[in-house]
């Protein structure tokens, strides 16, 4: 049973990429040698979930899972970086903000337990993307299908706001993750403006020739890099999706466009939403 505030290494948590062996980044430069050096995916993923680097971060994070949300008293939270999760090799890479506070730091998978995450499955489930409609906790038995989702920042921030400095600290598993599943990647879907800005540094620094002139966020919005298609979609986030800003149309156009763009097949196209 899980009994520790923060989630440890090898405590039996679903889905923990790391053991207590695991090394750990505790600063900038350790982020920088850790994420280079990784010589798996995987390895990656386990020393992503372990990372100390941001002070204010780990502070954050930490003390969330500790005092909880009401509603999830009783639950252990995960209280750890958040490594990315899907597809190895993808073809449709979607790349987020940060972890929501009671949501993937809760969990300890991106956008699990949370109401974007709600829109963003159901949308990936209609797009035949992902085995279930919902993703409820790191055990739920979802699976994606030719896609993996990351985060810009590993983290919650406090504020749902990174800070520009921990935007780049984190910068450097981003882009060890991208030339890792540069092979099969042919879409990145960004959601939201944040994750935008933080992807063409991330995306150079993964030896990706960007192009000259950058393309300016927007909800549709396309740019190429060599072969590689990048979609901008608006955040499903609550404030977007309760003032309209972002509709379910809106979010399965991003998601049918992306497939055509990646080239997968056709598979027959699920109608649920979100309210039923």
């Amino acid at each position: 049973m899980i009994t520790d505030a923060v989630a440890q290494p090898g405590d039996g948590w679903p889905g923990d990429p790391a053991s207590p062996t695991t090394p750990i980044a505790r600063r900038d430069d350790d982020v920088i040698r850790l994420a280079g050096n990784a010589p798996t995916l995987e390895h990656l993923d386990a020393r992503v979930s372990v990372c100390s680097a941001c002070p204010r971060l780990v502070e954050w994070r930490e003390r969330v899972a500790t005092e909880k949300r009401a509603a999830f008293r009783d639950e252990p939270y995960w209280g750890r970086p958040v490594p990315g999760w899907g597809d190895p090799a993808p073809a449709i890479m979607i790349v987020g903000l940060a972890p929501a506070a009671h949501g993937g730091n809760r969990t300890g998978r991106i956008f699990t337990g949370d109401r974007s995450g709600d829109w963003l499955f159901a949308a990936l489930h209609r797009a035949g993307l992902a085995r279930l409609r919902t993703s409820e906790h790191a055990g739920d038995g979802q699976e994606l299908y030719g896609v993996r989702i990351a985060a810009a920042v590993r983290c919650a921030p406090p504020a749902n706001k990174p800070t520009p400095e921990e935007r780049d600290a984190c910068r450097p598993w981003l882009a060890r993750e991208l030339a890792f599943v540069r092979p099969s990647l042919r879409v990145i879907v960004v959601l939201g403006a944040f994750g935008w800005a933080a992807l063409w540094p991330a995306l150079a620094e993964a030896g990706f020739e960007l192009p000259s002139r950058r393309t300016a966020f927007g909800h549709l919005r396309e740019a190429t890099v060599g072969d590689l298609v990048v979609i901008g979609s608006y955040h499903p986030s609550q404030q977007n999706t309760f003032t309209g800003k972002l509709t379910e149309p809106m979010l399965d156009a991003v998601f049918a466009r992306a497939r055509e763009a990646a080239g997968l097949p056709d598979l027959p196209r699920r109608t649920n939403r979100i309210g039923n």
